[in-house]
């Protein structure tokens, strides 16, 4: 069982409370006690579905996947699956180069993404195809469109439970 205290709005008396219901006690507690929020389960990966959307992927296994990513190719990934699945070179670097908060050259986008595939290889289903595909002609990173409806959910529960993610 995992449990979860709020230290910044359940009271002392909500977390014994709540410590106490999570091992199966039940106190007498003063009716005027609201309910402690640590009670009420906490989004999880359980919630994600767990049938195939596509080349043995799950949605599961796609939060495992990015769960698993170091945070600089989880937000590359998530670029390219906030603009449909499919992005230029050109727009990812730029959009890394000149991000406020988390930049990243130009040159080393695509040793960040190498992470992608050794993840996969660990966490992914067996024999699937590389989740994230490079096209060097047409100069293009692109995700089959099955799982990107997956990721974008994985991504929810993940900007949800951060908690759960590699830092």
């Amino acid at each position: 069982m995992r449990l979860s205290i709020d230290t910044e709005t359940d009271t002392y008396e909500q977390a014994i409370a709540a410590v106490q219901a999570a091992y199966g006690l039940r106190p007498d507690v003063p009716d005027d006690w609201p309910t402690a929020s640590a009670v009420e389960p906490r989004l999880g990966p359980e919630a994600l579905g767990s049938d195939d959307i596509g080349d043995g992927w799950t949605e599961q296994g796609l939060f495992r996947m990015i769960a698993s990513l170091m945070p600089g190719a989880r937000a590359v990934l998530r670029r390219i699956v906030d603009l449909g699945g499919t992005a230029s070179y050109d727009d990812v670097q730029q959009h890394f180069a000149d991000h406020p908060t988390a930049p990243i050259s130009p040159a080393k986008i695509g040793g960040t993404l190498t992470s992608v595939q050794a993840v996969q290889r660990r966490v992914g289903p067996a024999a699937a195809r590389k989740l994230l595909q490079r096209d060097e002609r047409a100069r293009l990173y692109g995700i089959d469109p099955s799982l990107v409806e997956g990721l974008t959910r994985a991504f929810a529960l993940a900007d949800a439970r951060p908690d759960l993610l590699r830092r």
